[in-house]
């Protein structure tokens, strides 16, 4: 019983402690996140990342500080439109197919949804992102 004990003394403190990811440098949003921006130490966070390679080539939402942990809120997919891009807006229904430029007013990765203004009737729409960049409109 008391081997038992001393075991049981010796194993729960491991399982309590985690580690976690960390930036080494303070990263701004919009910044694409490296491998060598990132650390680990051992320290049980609620909600922080634990594994390095879900971070590597995500966008930072918001700014990371050095030594803090890292949540998967403050990174996200990459955006491959910007604000004030111009883009095609593509509307599908088969067997109609349209096509417009637009501009978008505001920023997304793949699969976002965002307001684009078409440039031919001044008229605002909503549109998901696709990856090739171009806005479905539904």
């Amino acid at each position: 019983m008391r081997l038992f004990l001393i075991s049981m003394a010796l194993v729960v403190p491991m399982l309590a402690q985690a580690d976690i990811v960390v930036s080494t440098r303070t990263i701004r949003a919009k910044e694409i996140i490296v491998a060598a921006d990132l650390d680990t130490r051992p320290k049980d966070t609620p909600g922080a990342v634990t594994d390095p390679d879900v971070l590597i080539g995500q966008e930072a939402r918001v700014a990371i500080y050095p030594g803090r942990p890292i949540r998967d809120t403050d990174v996200g997919a990459p955006a491959i439109v910007d604000r004030n891009d111009l883009v095609v807006l593509v509307f599908n229904r088969q067997p109609l197919s349209i096509t417009a430029e637009g501009r978008a007013l505001g920023r997304g990765a793949a699969g976002d949804r965002i307001r684009v203004m078409n440039l031919s009737s001044r008229t605002t729409v909503t549109g998901r992102i696709r990856s090739d960049g171009y806005i479905e409109v539904k």
